[in-house]
């Protein structure tokens, strides 16, 4: 079974591989005894991410992920990167392909499924909802002085 690779880490920053889109169908995430998710890898705490839970998944042509779910108080976005299939909340049915973005609440229930002839890739972030407000979108800082590589 794949895991995701830390490929570097400093003070500020870790890296974390989890491989070729391609292949996260070598990924499986164990949830308990017989309960298992294929083509799922969850990298936040690799990351050692302190404010949101990233995950990629691959979900295969005719598979879904078999369950709804919903969430005490995270919020979800789901951002598809290839592939065709169609998305739930509370009972209503969309369309989703590569380039669109979900946004779900933590009441929303949840399930998505590929309907296509080629794997759905989707990368989940998770964080708790609420916690970010407008002056959060102004939280970032130009800083001075020419960038070398």
């Amino acid at each position: 079974m794949k895991t995701a690779e830390k490929i570097s880490e400093g003070t500020n920053y870790t890296t974390v591989s989890v491989g070729k889109m391609g292949e996260l169908s070598e990924h499986t995430l164990v949830l308990g005894p017989g309960i298992e998710i294929p083509g799922k890898v969850f990298i936040g705490g690799a990351l050692q991410a302190t404010g949101a839970e990233i995950s990629f998944q691959s979900f295969a042509p005719g598979t879904e992920t078999g369950f709804l779910h919903t969430h005490k108080t995270h919020e979800e976005l789901y951002v598809f990167v290839s592939g065709h299939g169609e998305f739930q909340v509370d009972g209503e049915i969309f369309t989703v392909s590569e380039g669109d973005t979900v946004r779900v609440a933590p009441n929303g229930k949840r399930a998505v499924r590929n309907t296509g002839n080629e794997p759905l890739v989707m990368i989940c972030i998770q964080y708790k909802a609420h916690t970010f407000n407008e002056s959060d979108a102004k939280d970032g800082e130009i800083l001075n002085g020419k960038v070398t590589w």
